[in-house]
């Protein structure tokens, strides 16, 4: 070790008296502080602010210094190490290392060492911009960082080795320079070669560097990425020694061939082992776990055990949304599903592609008279692609009945003999994929009941099939909406009460809009359904009380006459936003911070409950309105005339109303839940896609239906907000950090080097 330490110093001290290392040094400096106090000023200026650690270093999407850097690494390598052997070989001092006590494993590791200190010093000048980080931001996220600066000098590591080895090929610096800066750059760009063939694909991936230290500048520190850098690393050193012992000792062309495939072999042995899901151990850096799916998703793969739960991709490339998913993406999207590997190994992930109509396309051949094969062929030529790797329209459908998924790519999730689908999502919708939240119900479907939400028909109630803007489509049965409810985990159905018995176990019925009175027959089963602690959902309008009302008596409540309005100088005086109640919160407690900002419900054309306490069902508001700006108006009027006045004579009523009521009782072992609300557009696809006012709406009905589930679903996938979202810029702080970045530090740099140079250049 002590000569290894003396030949490392000696290195160390020939590179500092280059100009080289100095000159590699603040152009490195320079090329991070341009994006950096480019930046700056829009961090002053504050506003919506979170993550700023990851942002402003980690991240590529946004400034990410550290993770932009990682691409430029392989440039500063070569210069350096072009000469730590050549040198030797080209002045002949090899000879005397080839004849001294010192054996050629100290001489290799000596200079590694060497190389690993300056890479430490390269490390020390990323610092400097982590120093001005944790200087201005607010609980800063030092984790993250240290494994981000890890993940890059395990990058430069793995450099190094290799400009080691080939400095040890040839005499001429020059010539080791410029091939290991083409080697590095090979490794750099090959991750992107052949990505459309499966085999060349993994290939390629696995000699891509870069992307690897990618992974850990995210924050995600993991035992395979680590493992990998120190094997490549392993492996090139054991080649230079290879390389320097079979020119003192001469050997046949077969053992020499023999030692190199032996190190490769052992490499690629240690790599592989290693690269196996259930050898992997991980550490997520991050303050808030962001690379780590949450623990209700880790409960539900806990619970699938041993299992194996396969994942059909099915991706139709009629369908824009193939471009999501070419083979060429395949290692990104692999990607997607680690953080659910790293806690069920069993996953088994499968791609399907075929060719088939997409809604709307039928129209189109026609107006262009054109057949749907010569479309097929038309679109292989244009996009240049191999009609052999996908299934036909005839052999798609045996394997799979994807009628109800509008010729979307889509994935069925298979486990123990049960399926579900997985969808993706169209535009306007920007992230395309899956969130946990969405993949965590699909699992969680596969694992217990799933619960489901009874529409009823009769009484040209509303539907939940059409986007008409009093149906209820957007929020429950939307197979292209991300929160939609068939989505998020439940399953949806209609039933005609006059022909149909109500279903057993289901989550809950909704009546919503009758305007017809119920039947004999209908009411006695509503009656009995509500005996038995059924579930109920009942949703009603002004002027519908006398269908409505028989109903709600057996419930203890009565919707009243009027209609109530709100003053406003904006909206339709009928357009009423009540806020949460204190029932919301005792509903679900995930809405406490929006009863404590007075988040508002809007509700156009609402009536007013009332009810009796004391009876069957414990009973409490859930939205209320307010009694300085809204009352009951009775008898008719018009919301496009003058200004509505309050007419006590004509039997108006001021004060604050209950729009909506929450209504539970014990029913043997399971509680009974019902909703009753004088407004049934609340969820509506009109409301649910209001943008004219800050509303509460399809949030405040998805937590209506979690609470009908029991909590079960939509599952909740929330994570904490990041500490890390404020700075202590000021304008004076800015200029200081632009004065210090861009001139101060690199004159320093710069003035250090040619000091160092010139009592060098004096001895």
């Amino acid at each position: 070790m002590k000569k290894i330490i003396q030949i490392a110093r000696l290195e160390l001290s020939l590179l500092f008296y280059s100009p080289i290392a100095w000159l590699l040094m603040i152009i490195l400096f320079v090329q991070m502080s341009v994006g950096f106090t480019a930046a700056i000023p829009q961090l002053e200026k504050g506003g919506n602010l979170s993550f700023l650690t990851r942002d402003i270093f980690t991240n590529p999407n946004a400034i990410g210094i550290l993770s932009r850097i990682l691409d430029s690494l392989y440039l500063y390598v070569p210069l350096i190490t072009m000469g730590i052997i050549s040198r030797e070989i080209s002045s002949g001092s090899i000879k005397l290392l080839y004849s001294s006590p010192v054996k050629l494993s100290q001489v290799v590791y000596g200079k590694f060492a060497a190389m690993l200190a300056y890479n430490l010093v390269i490390i020390g000048i990323m610092c400097l911009f982590v120093l001005a980080g944790a200087v201005f931001i607010t609980a800063f996220d030092y984790p993250h960082i240290l494994v981000a600066l890890f993940a890059a000098f395990l990058l430069l590591t793995a450099y190094a080795a290799i400009g080691i080895f080939v400095s040890s090929l040839t005499t001429y610096q020059a010539v080791a320079a410029i091939s290991t800066f083409v080697l590095l750059a090979f490794m750099n760009y090959i991750g992107k070669v052949g990505q459309e063939y499966d085999v060349i694909r993994d290939l390629t991936h696995s000699l891509s560097m870069p992307s690897r230290a990618a992974r850990m500048m995210a924050g995600l520190l993991n035992s395979r990425d680590v493992i990998y850098y120190l094997a490549i690393s392993g492996m090139f050193l054991a080649f230079t020694i290879t390389k320097l012992e079979l020119e003192r000792k001469s050997k046949s062309v077969l053992q020499q061939v023999f030692r190199y495939t032996m190190i490769v072999l052992i490499g690629l042995t240690v790599t592989y082992i290693s690269s196996r899901q259930p050898m992997i151990a991980y550490y997520d850096a991050t303050e808030t776990n962001t690379n780590t799916i949450t623990k209700a998703s880790q409960e539900i793969l806990k619970k699938m055990g041993d299992e194996p739960i396969e994942v059909s991709t099915y991706v139709n490339g009629m369908d824009g949304s193939y471009w999501e998913i070419t083979p060429t993406l395949r290692i990104a999207n692999i990607s997607r599903w680690e953080p659910y590997l790293r806690f069920n190994p069993n996953l088994k992930l499968k791609w399907v592609y075929y060719y088939d109509s997409i809604p709307g396309m039928t129209a189109t051949l026609k107006a262009y008279n054109k057949t749907f094969d010569e479309a097929v062929v038309q679109m292989v030529k244009m996009q240049k692609l191999n009609l052999r790797d996908f299934m036909r329209p005839e052999q798609i459908r045996k394997e799979i009945d994807l009628s109800g998924e509008n010729g979307r790519a889509v994935m069925q999730l298979k486990y123990k003999g049960k399926t579900t689908f997985l969808r993706t999502f169209p535009p306007p919708d920007q992230l395309f994929w899956p969130r946990e939240e969405e993949t965590a119900a699909a699992l969680k479907r596969l694992i217990q009941p799933i619960p489901k939400i009874v529409f009823a028909t009769d009484g040209y109630q509303r539907g939940i099939d059409k986007l008409d803007d009093r149906d209820y489509k957007m929020l429950i049965n939307d197979k292209t909406g991300r929160y939609s409810m068939v989505n998020q985990g439940f399953d949806i159905d209609t039933i005609a009460l006059e022909q149909s018995a109500i279903p057993a176990n289901i989550a809950a019925l909704v009546i919503a809009d009758p305007k017809v009175a119920f039947s004999v027959a209908a009411k006695a089963k509503l009656q009995q359904y509500i005996a038995e602690g059924g579930n109920l959902m009942v949703l009603s309008e002004p002027g519908k009380q006398n269908v409505i009302n028989p109903l709600l008596e057996f419930l203890g409540v009565k919707m009243g006459d009027g209609t109530l309005v709100q003053h406003s100088k904006d909206y339709s005086y009928d357009l009423v936003t009540p806020v949460l109640a204190a029932g919301s919160v005792a509903m679900d407690p995930k809405l406490q911070p929006f009863f404590q900002q007075k988040a508002i419900v809007s509700m156009p054309g609402a009536g007013t409950l009332s009810y009796q306490e004391g009876g069957a069902f414990a009973i409490h508001p859930l939205l209320i309105t307010d009694s300085q700006s809204s009352w009951i108006k009775k008898g008719k009027f018009a919301v496009d005339s003058a200004a509505l006045k309050v007419d006590l004579k004509a039997g108006d009523e001021e004060g604050s109303f209950p729009t909506a009521l929450m209504l539970t009782r014990q029913v043997s072992s399971k509680e009974q839940r019902i909703i009753v609300a004088s407004d049934a557009d609340f969820f509506s696809n009109a409301e649910a896609g209001r943008r004219n006012l800050m509303t509460l709406n399809s949030y405040f009905a998805t937590r209506i239906f979690s609470w009908f589930s029991y909590g079960e679903f939509p599952v909740d996938a929330s994570r904490p907000f990041s500490k890390d979202n404020m700075t202590t810029l000021t304008k004076r702080s800015v200029k200081i950090i632009q004065v210090l970045y861009y001139g101060l530090i690199p004159g320093i740099l710069f003035l250090a080097g040619m000091m160092i140079l010139i009592r060098r250049k004096r001895k």
